[in-house]
């Protein structure tokens, strides 16, 4: 009996490259830090990285972005390994996604479109998917011309109005009273949710933030035993979660939400700003930081700019410093003398420095490893009791 040829069936993942641009107010070492997040966002939507190319320039490009030169480099690449996507790390206005796609004549994405395909798979509730799909049709509006390069004229002027323009005048329209009727229901999901909030009584709310993949969920999972989906990607979390809690004979409501992230799309913040309502109406916030990452520091700082955009950068907040299972000592040039050798910082110099107090009231902790717990439970409690108090003086059955 001949043997019957099995075929591999499966989907093999879409092959990338990554373009960013250095410009002056930047540096090599901070594109390098944005691109490895890009590379990070593509292996979340299911792609592999295969190369990355980068090129200093005074200001992007108006036609392609980058230099004609690195284009064709690019361009040479894509052609010899046979590569799926070119992803760049800055949002393209529409005339130059056109003239890319044009020139590789492969799939362009640039870092919205990205985000954009992530949050579109992770979402799961009616709320996140409309303003998923929001953010889509806002993102894709001023690009229609694109759409229908296969209709366009190559002259314009009196007497050249093609069928392409009308279709694309249609399909704004189209695309507009779609926008209108998201925003309608997400104001009817918003006025449930509101309502949903007012019904939880007199409860404290913590609410968990912090820059994406920074360990909120598993914070989650551990402080309330509950099963938060968490994994190590980007955005696994885009619904709100709320559970009670009860530490010492005393509950309060405790919420998960969406990460942060740099260079996050305008549009798809206000979009979100929604599901912050728990944020915004939160009383006391657990900013989680993964004091593991090489960019922390800049981490904090994206996370307290979307908290002052939302109107919370003012409330109690207590930062949770996580993941120092896996802290390394870093260096640290002297800001006086950059010749001078850095200095390795360890955890228990970090514990002292400026930047943990100026983060005060601060704890450090490992959720995987439940590595000083007990400690964050106690600070937990301590600012829940005081609040409580405060807020309730009358109301000694708790305590």
């Amino acid at each position: 009996m001949a043997k019957q040829k099995i075929f591999d069936t499966a989907i093999q993942p879409e092959t990338a490259v990554l373009v960013g641009i250095i410009l002056p107010d930047s540096s090599e070492v901070k594109e390098r830090e944005y691109l490895e997040e890009l590379a990070f966002l593509v292996d979340t939507a299911g792609g592999t990285v295969k190369e990355v190319f980068t090129q200093k320039l005074s200001h992007p490009d108006r036609a392609t972005f980058v230099g004609t030169g690195k284009l064709d480099e690019i361009k040479s690449y894509v052609k010899a390994e046979e590569i799926d996507i070119v992803v760049f790390d800055d949002e393209l206005s529409p005339s130059q996604l056109r003239n890319i796609e044009r020139e590789l004549n492969v799939k362009i994405l640039d870092r919205s479109n990205l985000i954009l395909d992530i949050f579109a798979r992770r979402a799961k509730s009616a709320q996140a998917k409309t303003q998923v799909e929001l953010a889509q049709l806002q993102y894709l509006l001023p690009r229609l011309t694109r759409m229908w390069t296969h209709l366009e004229r190559q002259r314009g002027g009196i007497g050249m109005r093609g069928p392409g323009e009308s279709q694309i005048e249609s399909d704004r329209r189209m695309i507009l009273n779609k926008i209108a009727l998201l925003k309608e229901r997400l104001k009817s999901i918003d006025r449930q949710a509101e309502t949903q909030r007012k019904n939880r009584g007199q409860l404290i709310r913590v609410a968990l933030v912090g820059y994406t993949n920074v360990g909120k969920s598993t914070i989650m999972n551990l402080i309330s035993k509950s099963d938060v989906f968490a994994e190590n990607k980007l955005f696994a979390t885009l619904d709100t979660t709320v559970r009670k809690v009860v530490i010492d004979n005393l509950p309060f409501l405790l919420s998960d939400t969406v990460g942060f992230i740099r260079k996050l799309p305008h549009h798809l913040v206000e979009c979100f700003k929604s599901t912050l309502d728990e944020v915004r109406e939160a009383d006391i916030l657990l900013h989680v930081v993964d004091i593991s990452h090489p960019s922390f520091e800049d981490h904090i700082r994206a996370v307290n700019e979307t908290l002052k955009d939302l109107g919370a950068l003012d409330k109690p907040t207590i930062t949770v410093f996580n993941k120092i299972d896996a802290y390394r000592p870093y260096s640290e040039p002297h800001e006086d003398d950059r010749e001078t050798e850095p200095q390795p910082v360890s955890l228990e110099d970090f514990k002292s420095s400026w930047m943990a107090k100026h983060n005060s009231p601060a704890v450090f902790i490992s959720a995987i490893d439940k590595t000083n717990v007990e400690e964050f439970r106690k600070l937990l409690y301590d600012k829940v009791v005081s609040m409580h108090t405060e807020r309730y003086p009358y109301d000694n059955l708790l305590y």
